[in-house]
């Protein structure tokens, strides 16, 4: 019983770990770690003497509650071997019961005979003291004690508690063969351990219970116009101070909640005060407190409450037979918890008035008085430290978690809890949580994620690096167990001193003294351990503060794996949205190009941009704008981006791809969304475009856009203009028209396209972005990289909340000699001058190697257009990275390749020129249409090859 694994005994394993071999996995992790703790003690199997302690509380508190229970349990297991012992905090054992009397002479003294201490640190692993140490239920069975003579016995044991401290008083254990264990011990030890500590709660109550009838005693003792002591007093501890003569100065449950906090305080200070406490509506009521002991000798505070007349001077008297004095209310602590109502307190007790100093018989202005609360010092003072528990817990709701940054929220989590709950807290999170990842194995990968406390100089592992921490500590012991690990003594806790011993010493050596490490548990998953330390209190962690920091811990892993989940996704949609984007341009001659995208301070949008190179040297420049932020944005901004070059591609003009892409967008809406959109539809609620085509052989650029803000004109003097550019509608709309404009663009220009994100800002006019980016751009000459540059930290606001796109393109002109242009006429006699035509110019610009191909091409082309085509007539050359063949003409009707059956007399001149250009198509104009074809100035290799092929298969040629 009591294994992990099931390939080795408990005895064995013990053998095997004290010769120093590795028994993890095989052993419970208590037990394990308690073995370790034992042998860092220096303590070994043979010799665990125990210490015998004659200073014994045998008529104390916990002796009066738990005899009776004892007693309880002796009868229940009478007859049968059991051992049922009751030890104090120390593991002193302070009264034993058998279940059969004649097992007492057969026992050793230490089993049988109150005194001896079984304390971890002189007895090693054993019931009570592995109690005290895990402070909670434990079983130890056979060979998991440390101590040979304890190899016989099996044991329960379960610390008990002091209901209003929480602190652990004492340890009740039950002994007996190991084969007689039974789950249903578990059961009875909790309920009795129950019993006793409610009994301790009883004897609270009772002590409380005398304090209020000795203070009531003392009050019906006082003669009927005495008013030398602090008054006389109304109604009893727990009723509230209202009662039947407060009632009517209207209090209500606010006020009485405000007057208890006080008087919670002034009890936890067990001093003779007076204080004035404010409450709603300026009203001012005294609160006076004095001690008040019963007849059996116990002390404690009771706190009256005066409500003076508005015409009275209040003031009180402190000592019976004193002078009164004007009140001074003392600084008041903070606000803290409500003690429960005293038991026994009578409800209806009248109240009485108390007035001023020499004053006699009943006057107009007398004041109203009422009791408030009555307790002992001891339970103030654990009120007060619940109530500053419960405030931390309030105020962690509130700062933990006000990012969605993984780091910045462990950060949140320590300067919390330092210095209200611990002077140092570091916390270790893998780096799979960093970058938004589900841990695999929250024990390996860790990394020191915070390193906080009231100094910077103690030397902990610095934040930023790699933690490798043994089995042993407490932080992977918490990992492992999922469950906080308290350390008192850090002296003592030898798994966390094996981790380094040097660096333990130096942190002892800055007074670090004890230890909480608490799992970050949220959803089922681990993702990391958070460790409190202590320092300045010299008191050692208890259980009340694991509990704390249990509870601050939990709330932290819901906001920590809350960012991680934010993380992961963010990563994926940016991951998604660099996909998405351009990673580079096609080469053309067109424009020097240059782009920055930046996402939003609040995730990634749908802004996107592109550079397409079109027919005859053209380029089109987009950039466009998806409404919204996240996956859902990112990826319709793809869709509009390939929607956006597959029309471009059709070599249409810019106010017909804005209509292709607004009856997209529409579709893609009613796809999406559905006859009769839901709330939680995600259909596209906007996008805008702005689409430019920049012809470097005309230096004429034509434009339209569609809700989208204007592009920004650099001039190549310097001049910044935004052309007035016809709005158009957003894209999904539909039913308007897109209308476009023409400008010249001079050589050396510079056309910005941007989205709204650079120049719209809440905390800044649109006029005025406007002023900044017109500023910013005034600088001809630069480069566009530099323009980028220079906008970037001109104009881009340091968090944005909009993502944003900018691109910038400065123009560039194709040369007059690097063009040459023809005009036919419609007749076919005249094809052979315009081949003799070309070739010379093919000379000219040193390009034999591509006359034969670009002879065969416009022979076709000019063919067709004479044959099919309407005058005028038109060829043009183009000499840019590659030879661009124009043949245009006025006619509408357009070329389509098709493979000619082997009788056909036609239908083999397209193929022709798709097999010799790399490149070919038509374009439509407002005269008619274009063919064009281009051909590489460096042929690909075979490319010529098999175009000979098909010359060999057609010998009419």
């Amino acid at each position: 019983m009591g294994l992990v694994g099931e390939d080795i005994g408990p005895a064995r394993a013990r053998e095997q770990f004290l010769r120093g071999g590795t028994v993890e996995g095989t052993v419970r992790n208590p037990i394990l770690n308690s073995w370790q703790r034992s042998r860092s003690l220096g303590l070994s199997p043979e010799g665990c003497e125990l210490p015998y302690s004659e200073d014994l509380d045998l008529d104390g508190r916990l002796v009066r509650a738990a005899t009776p229970v004892l007693d309880r349990l002796e009868y229940r297991f009478a007859g049968r071997t059991m051992n049922v012992s009751l030890a104090d905090g120390r593991g002193a054992v302070l009264q034993r019961r058998f279940g059969e009397t004649s097992q007492v002479r057969q026992l050793a003294a230490i089993q049988s005979v109150p005194g001896f201490v079984f304390a971890e640190e002189f007895a090693g692993t054993n019931g009570i003291g592995l109690a005290l140490a895990e402070r909670q239920l434990i079983n130890v069975y056979g060979a998991e004690h440390f101590a040979e003579r304890s190899q016989a016995n099996a044991c329960a044991a379960i610390p008990v508690r002091d209901p209003l401290s929480g602190r652990i008083v004492g340890v009740l254990c039950f002994g007996y063969p190991p084969a007689d264990a039974d789950a249903a011990l578990n059961l009875v030890i909790s309920k009795a351990a129950g019993a006793i500590e409610r009994r301790l709660l009883e004897q609270s109550s009772t002590r409380e219970r005398a304090l209020l009838q000795a203070y009531l005693d003392a009050r019906n003792r006082a003669p009927t116009g005495d008013t030398t002591g602090n008054g006389q007093l109304g109604e009893p501890a727990g009723s509230g101070p209202a009662g039947s003569g407060l009632a009517g100065s209207g209090l209500d449950w606010r006020d009485e909640m405000i007057l208890k906090e006080r008087a919670t305080d002034l009890i936890s200070a067990a001093q003779r005060a007076a204080v004035d406490v404010l409450l709603p509506g300026g009203r001012r009521v005294t609160l006076l407190s004095r001690p008040v002991t019963s007849p059996s000798g116990v002390e404690g505070v009771v706190i009256e409450a005066v409500l003076p007349a508005p015409e009275q001077h209040r003031t009180v008297l402190t000592e019976a037979g004193t002078s009164p004095g004007p009140l001074t209310p003392p600084v008041l602590a903070p606000a803290v918890p409500l003690p429960g109502h005293l038991p026994g307190a009578e409800p209806d007790l009248p109240a009485t008035t108390v007035r001023p100093p020499g004053a006699t018989g009943h006057t107009a202005g007398s004041a109203t008085s009422g009791l408030v609360l009555i307790g002992e010092p001891g339970v103030g003072t654990y009120a007060v430290a619940a109530r500053r528990r419960l405030e931390l817990l309030s105020e962690a709701s509130t700062r933990i978690g006000t990012t969605l940054d993984v780091s910045r929220t462990a950060r949140e989590l320590a300067e919390m809890a330092v210095p209200r709950l611990a002077d140092y807290v570091t916390i270790d999170l893998p780096e799979a949580v960093l970058r938004g990842e589900e841990p695999t194995d929250p024990r390996t990968g860790l990394y020191r994620t915070v390193v906080h406390g009231i100094r910077d100089d103690c030397p902990f592992y610095p934040a930023g690096e790699p933690v490798d921490l043994r089995p042993s500590t407490p932080q992977l012991r918490c990992l492992a167990e999922r469950q906080p690990v308290l350390e008192p003594d850090l002296r003592a806790a030898g798994g966390w001193i094996a981790q380094d011993p040097e660096h333990a010493e130096r942190l002892l050596g800055h007074h670090i003294h004890s230890l909480i490490a608490v799992p970050l548990l949220a959803r089922g998953i681990a993702l990391g351990t958070a460790s409190f330390y202590r320092a300045q209190d010299p008191a050692p962690f208890g259980d009340d503060d694991r509990s704390l920091a249990q509870e601050l811990a939990t709330r932290a892993a819901i906001c920590i794996d809350n960012a991680r989940r934010f993380t992961r996704e963010h990563t994926m949609v940016l991951a998604l949205q660099h996909s998405l984007l351009p990673q580079s341009f096609p080469e053309q001659s067109a424009v020097e190009v240059a782009y920055r995208y930046m996402p939003a301070a609040s995730g990634v949008g749908g802004d996107w941009f592109d550079v397409i190179p079109l027919s005859s040297t053209r380029v089109a420049l987009v950039v466009g704008d998806v409404v919204g932020h996240g996956l859902h944005a990112a990826a319709t901004m793809g869709r509009l981006r390939t929607a956006a070059r597959n029309f471009a591609e059709l070599d249409l003009g810019p106010d017909e791809v804005l209509t292709h892409l607004d009856n997209l967008v529409g579709r893609l809406d009613r796809d999406e969304g559905g006859e009769e959109p839901s709330a939680d539809s995600t259909g596209i609620i906007g996008a805008t475009c702005l689409y430019a085509i920049y012809d470097p052989t005309t230096q004429q650029c034509v434009m339209a856009r569609s809700g989208h803000p204007p592009p920004a004109l650099v001039h190549p003097d310097g001049t910044v203009t935004f052309p007035d550019l016809p709005a158009g509608p957003p894209l999904g709309l539909g039913g308007l028209p897109f209308e476009t404009a023409e400008f010249t663009l001079p050589e050396g220009s510079q056309l910005v396209l941007y989205t709204n994100g650079l120049i719209e800002d809440r905390h800044r006019d649109v006029d005025t972005s406007l002023d900044q980016l017109r500023h910013a751009l005034a600088h001809p000459t630069r480069p566009p990289e530099d323009t980028c540059e220079a906008v970037v930290r001109a104009v881009v606001p340091q968090h944005p909340a909009d993502d944003i796109a900018l691109l910038v393109a400065r123009t560039h002109a194709l040369a007059p000699h690097r063009s040459a242009t023809w005009d036919l006429p419609a007749d076919p006699a005249l094809v052979s001058g315009i081949r003799a035509a070309v070739t010379h110019r093919l000379a000219e610009w040193g390009l034999h190697e591509v006359v034969f191909a670009t002879e065969l091409l416009l022979s076709e082309l000019v063919t067709n257009a004479i044959r099919y085509g309407t005058e005028p007539i038109q060829v043009r050359l183009l000499h840019d990275r590659t030879l661009i063949c124009e043949v245009s003409d006025a006619g509408s009707t357009a070329p389509h390749l098709r493979h000619a059956a082997s009788t056909d007399e036609g239908g083999r001149g397209l193929f022709l020129v798709a097999q010799l250009a790399q490149a070919w198509g038509t374009r439509y104009t407002a005269g008619g249409k274009v063919i064009w074809a281009e051909c590489a100035l460096e042929a690909p290799a075979g490319k010529a090859d098999a175009a000979a092929a098909y010359f060999d298969d057609i010998p009419a040629l």
